[in-house]
Order: structure tokens, then C-alpha cells, then sequence
């Protein structure tokens, strides 16, 4: 029986002091992982520009079309079928 209550006595003890360790380590990894984050985030942002200016970094080719618009004929949204 004494066995029994020296082993639940040092789990409980072992267990509390994990418990303890995490609670102080714990944050301290995950404030250090997200400023590692923001950190990136900082290094992957464009520079700043000032208010009003306009920047294009893409524009699609235009597509050119064959013929007139005028002689392709009419547009009909749709035809009811009876």
C-alpha cells in the first residue's frame, strides 16, 4: 500500500512541475514564433507609397477581333420555346 501512495505522490508532483514549466516556457515560444512571423511579414511588404499615386503591376494583353462589331448581327438574350 505504501507503494502505491509514493508512486501518486511523484506523479502528482512530476506532473505539477510540468505543469508549472509549461505555463512559464509555453508563451514565451509562442511570442517568439509570431514575432518571427510579423517579422517576415515586415520583409515581404512593398514599400510604402504616397497617398493618391497608382501603380499597375499587371495589364492583359487586349484580345483583337476579327471583323466589325456592326456586321456580326443582332444579340438575343433569349428565345422562347413553345
Amino acid at each position: 500500500m505504501g507503494y502505491i501512495l509514493n508512486f501518486l505522490l511523484i506523479a502528482i508532483i512530476v506532473l505539477w512541475v510540468i505543469r508549472l514549466l509549461v505555463r512559464m516556457i509555453f508563451p514565451a515560444v509562442i511570442r517568439n514564433a509570431f514575432g518571427n512571423m510579423q517579422n517576415q511579414a515586415q520583409q515581404q511588404q512593398r514599400p510604402r507609397r504616397p497617398e493618391g499615386t497608382i501603380s499597375i503591376d499587371y495589364m492583359p494583353q487586349k484580345e483583337k477581333k476579327k471583323g466589325n462589331a456592326d456586321k456580326l448581327g443582332d444579340f438575343v438574350d433569349y428565345e422562347e420555346v413553345k
